[in-house]
């Protein structure tokens, strides 16, 4: 259950509009929601901001169906990640369809329903948020940061290939990079961008290392490794290719700057 959904079920009890019997019915469920292969964390929103997302690897276009409907009916909006585009076009076709419908990205595999979350602080400007990639091969992992940090109610600006083999194009970008409030660097190869990026910036700088590179890539370890050992004071690194992640890490620093932790 999203904070809003909850202020208007006790608004409505207190207007006596509901009574007490139908108040406790709408959060039998809290804390979660146990449908046998899957146990929903209904109460998360209210504990740290943002809902649960949905991880679709490893789980059947049914299962799919069943959580997004369930999470949808808790908290109007779904996000799910890692979802492949076979399954995505049955859940475009399946799940309810208004306004805010279904929307599949398929280059970063993200599923988005409902409508985005509010702004923080009320103002859009007050969370906007920089996703840079370093190169075209990074854009998969990019597109999942830009598309969930917009789905959280952040305007988001994206700039892609400004990796730093050409760092003119980087410089070239850096109004827009100033204005963020989070930038989150996206990069494979020797994973140097966020270093450079944070030198430029007086903004928090999320580090995404990708599986982008060849043999002494090592999967993403070698883009990793730079990043944690950043020179540049005022990086904080995710995992490989862990998009959401950084777009969670990223709405969270910008709602705390906007005066909105959740």
């Amino acid at each position: 259950m999203s904070p809003e959904r909850l202020r208007r079920l006790l608004a409505a009890v207190a207007a006596g509009e509901t009574s007490p019997q139908e108040a406790m019915d709408s959060l039998a469920e809290l804390p979660f929601a146990d449908l046998g292969y899957a146990k929903l964390d209904l109460h998360r929103e209210l504990r740290s901001g943002l809902p649960e997302a949905v991880y679709a690897e490893g789980k059947t276009a049914d299962d799919l169906l069943a959580i997004c409907r369930r999470v949808h009916e808790a908290h109007g909006r779904v996000l799910v990640t890692r979802l492949d585009a076979d399954k995505a076009r049955r859940l475009v076709a399946e799940l309810p369809g208004d306004d805010y419908g279904a929307a599949y990205e398929e280059r970063g595999r993200v599923l988005t329903l409902g409508a985005p979350h509010p702004p923080p602080g009320g103002a859009a400007e007050d969370g906007r948020v920089a996703v840079l990639a370093a190169g075209t091969s990074d854009l998969p992992v990019a597109v999942e940061a830009a598309t969930c940090c917009a789905f959280f109610g952040h305007p988001v600006d994206r700039l892609w290939d400004v990796g730093v083999a050409g760092l003119h194009r980087l410089l070239g970008q850096l109004p827009a990079v100033r204005r963020a409030r989070v930038v989150v660097a996206v990069a494979g190869m020797d994973g140097a961008l966020p270093t450079v990026v944070s030198s430029l910036v007086s903004v928090p700088v999320v580090a995404v290392p990708t599986s982008v590179g060849y043999g002494a890539s090592f999967g993403g370890v070698a883009a990793l490794l730079t990043m944690l050992n950043s020179c540049a004071p005022g990086v904080a690194v995710v995992n490989i290719d862990n998009g959401y992640g950084a777009a969670v890490l990223a709405s969270r620093i910008a709602r705390a700057g906007a005066g909105d932790a959740g």
